[in-house]
């Protein structure tokens, strides 16, 4: 604690302090060691789903190219938030330049809206592959594969530029500790000495375009596949299609859930505990989540991390 307070003392004025998520006691010992083994694993998993993509010519097609841009997306996210909070926990040092905060700011919402938008994309590629299987080459063809991802980086990559360039504008006057792990919009707003109703409305605006509308997308095309997965006349096609649609909706579900309650929550009914909890749900658990949900179920990934191993690993014993 008392390195926690020289650090304070001792940064100049235009740093910030990030309070953290744990204390040092056993139980956030534990607790933080717990976040760094999920931290590794979702880097060692996103990773190689990554490799197994690029490497295995049964995988390159639309679907897997889709869930390869995501898991970088999701390796990237992590690695912005973990491993600043990692240094500052056992460095007990808590500061933060405005350089390095609006970074934080900007790849965070570049990463989770450029996920929201990739999220839609995928379920618009397993409604074409389940409702329109014979047409599946021509509309979801590589251009269009291309132009969906491309577009999900740069949507995610404009609403980070206005946002963190908007919440370091404001003057900060007063108290600059941020009850947080990580510099996140809200959090710093609260910290403004000045009105920021405007920003705030602005976005809300900008919630409801990031998560919103990539979230009706993703329902309308998992309304049709359900519908058309009723009329299937396999009971074997109907748990195949089952099974891999529930799998994408719990990601789905827990992403889109998470972010909605942070940003889209009225602000009276907001906490510091609980937008911190929730935050480390979307930053730090739901990327180590990704690879094993579209992947578990997944004969093809299955087979190419067989071939994988016996070709770098079980060939050479």
């Amino acid at each position: 604690m008392t390195g926690a307070m020289e650090d304070a003392n001792n940064t100049t004025d235009t740093n910030f302090i990030l309070l953290g998520l744990f204390n040092h006691t056993q139980t956030h010992l534990f607790l933080f060691s717990m976040v760094l083994m999920v931290f590794l694993s979702s880097l060692m998993g996103n990773a190689l789903l990554i490799v197994l993509i690029h490497e295995d010519p049964r995988l390159h097609m639309p679907m897997y190219f889709l869930l390869s841009q995501l898991s970088l997306m999701d390796v990237m996210l992590v690695s912005t938030i973990v491993p600043k909070m990692a240094a500052n926990y056992l460095m007990d040092t808590r500061s933060i330049s405005p350089a390095g905060c609006g970074a934080q700011i900007f790849l965070f919402l570049t990463l989770g809206g450029g996920e929201c938008f990739l999220l839609a994309a995928m379920a618009y590629d397993r409604y074409v592959a389940i409702c329109h299987p014979l047409r599946y080459p021509i509309l979801m063809n590589q251009k269009l594969c291309l132009n969906m991802t491309t577009g999900s980086w740069l949507l995610g990559g404009v609403d980070g530029l206005m946002q963190a360039g908007t919440t370091l504008s404001f003057p900060y006057c007063h108290s600059r500790e941020i009850n947080h792990f990580f510099c996140e919009a809200p959090s710093l707003v609260r910290l403004a000495c000045a009105d920021t109703t405007f920003f705030e409305f602005f976005m809300y605006v900008c919630c409801i375009l990031m998560l919103l509308i990539p979230l009706s997308i993703i329902l309308a095309s998992y309304s049709l596949i359900l519908a058309a997965v009723l009329n299937m006349r396999s009971t074997a096609a109907r748990k195949k299609a089952f099974a891999t649609c529930s799998s994408h909706l719990a990601v789905v579900g827990l992403f889109y859930g998470t972010l909605i309650f942070t940003y889209m929550r009225p602000k009276s009914y907001r906490t510091v505990a609980h937008d911190k909890v929730v935050s480390a749900f979307y930053t730090i658990f739901t990327p180590v989540l990704n690879p094993l949900i579209y992947s578990v179920r997944n004969k093809e990934v299955k087979g190419a991390l067989k071939k994988w191993l016996e070709k770098h690993f079980l060939g050479h014993l």
